[in-house]
């Protein structure tokens, strides 16, 4: 009841730690034993500690992906999906190459696809507020986000198919079947736990709007399938496999992150947005007008800005890993002893926000947090893609296979807001 109602999230784990004095803790976290079969976990939740998460050596990453419990395989067509693999296992290698050989693929596609999508998303918003002076940024987000993946991951709009409009929704619906045990929905206490927070909602609710998801990835994927296939996986499981890539990692990362770079360059203030736009108009004027990577390359302030959004408000805020042997976990101020099969659990913001390392704004939002040589040391601690951000994702870890276009779609929105607008 504290994590979901009484102290929201942040507030449950600080608690924690100013309680028994320690950023590494034994606590319970949810869900509840009828979904969990143990939620006991020790918690790392300062940024020395954090990264053992990250270790797979040390931590197995089988079924660990939403934590304390693992949703029915059969929301993902009967299959473990790459998020759910260890990557010992085979077919971890295979997906994850899939995905790398995706991205490379689409490479040209992405600033384009953004930019005709998120300028019509804006003029929509400027109309929206002429005629009735208020647009929500998240339901169009929503809309444009899905929109914007299928065009740039496969060329084919998923408007155009027999998804129609219907898509964002579907998603919407299937991505709530997974995560329902983690969040809460604003409903009464008394709704809430009986419907989300104690037992598994049926996966027969969404097979419907998983069908219809299939069916579009499937027409639209065909020269990844094919690639799929020389890879040695198998089309239907390939598919899946990019399903989930695509609409609980990428769509369900975008309806997270771009409201939020808005909402903390929005609070920036103007002395900040002008400086923006001083970078970002002198680099497009300087490639003849044109948004390209290059230009991108050299606006330092504008990448500083996206980094410090991530780092504030990660768009996957749980980790976990099992201990595959005794270990010590070492903290800022002390050493811990893990046995082997125990759980470890990271609530990132805790790590991210961790004063040891940012010092006394450490919550706070600062912009150029990360310029310079000097700033650019402190990428180190910034763990949103589930690895540093110095480090790259490969097939032997489990770092975010999009992490740097995750990084380039943020700078993308921060580019088309301050070429449109001032402040």
């Amino acid at each position: 009841l504290d994590f979901y109602y009484f102290q929201g999230q942040d507030k449950y784990f600080e608690s924690r730690v100013d309680k028994y004095d320690s950023t590494v803790v034994r606590i319970n976290v949810p869900p509840g034993p009828f979904m969990a079969r143990d939620p006991r976990v020790v918690a790392v939740l300062d940024a020395k500690s954090f990264p053992v998460l990250f270790d797979v050596d040390k931590v197995e990453k089988k079924n660990l992906f939403t934590g304390t419990y693992m949703p029915s395989t059969s929301l993902t067509g009967g299959f473990r999906v790459c998020s759910y693999l260890d990557p010992s296992e085979p077919t971890h290698t295979k997906v994850k190459q899939l995905l790398f050989s995706l991205l490379a693929s689409r490479k040209d596609a992405f600033i384009p696809a953004f930019r005709s999508h998120f300028s019509s998303l804006l003029a929509t918003v400027e109309s929206q507020l002429v005629l009735s002076k208020k647009s929500n940024f998240n339901t169009l987000n929503d809309a444009t986000s899905f929109e914007f993946i299928g065009d740039a991951y496969f060329g084919v709009l998923p408007s155009a198919s027999d998804l129609g409009t219907t898509g964002p929704t579907k998603a919407a619906k299937w991505l709530i079947f997974q995560l329902h045990p983690l969040v809460t929905l604003g409903l009464p206490m008394i709704l809430e736990e009986p419907l989300l927070h104690t037992v598994h909602l049926p996966p027969i609710l969404v097979s419907g709007d998983y069908k219809a998801l299939y069916k579009y990835f499937y027409a639209a994927a065909t020269k990844a399938l094919d690639t799929a296939e020389g890879l040695g996986l198998k089309r239907d499981e390939a598919c899946h496999n990019l399903l989930f890539a695509t609409v609980f990692n990428s769509y369900g990362g975008l309806k997270v992150l771009l409201p939020g770079i808005l909402a903390r360059i929005a609070g920036a203030g103007e002395k900040f947005h002008q400086k923006l736009v001083a970078e970002i108009r002198a680099a497009v004027a300087d490639a003849g007008g044109k948004v390209t990577i290059e230009a991108l390359e050299k606006m330092e302030l504008t990448k500083s800005a996206v980094w410090e959004a991530l780092r504030l408000d990660p768009p996957v805020k749980f980790q976990y890993g099992r201990a595959k042997a005794d270990m010590n976990i070492e903290s800022h101020d002390a050493v811990f002893a893990v046995k082997k099969g125990e759980m470890l659990f990271g609530y990132q913001p805790c790590a991210t926000r961790d004063p040891r390392v940012f010092g006394s704004t450490a919550r706070e939002f600062v912009g150029d947090r990360f310029v310079g040589e000097e700033g650019r040391k402190l990428l180190q601690y910034v763990y949103w893609s589930n690895g540093r951000e110095t480090e790259s994702p490969s097939v032997d870890n489990k770092q975010c296979p999009g992490k740097n276009l995750v990084v380039l779609v943020g700078r993308l929105l921060v580019v088309e807001l301050f070429l449109r607008y001032d402040t």
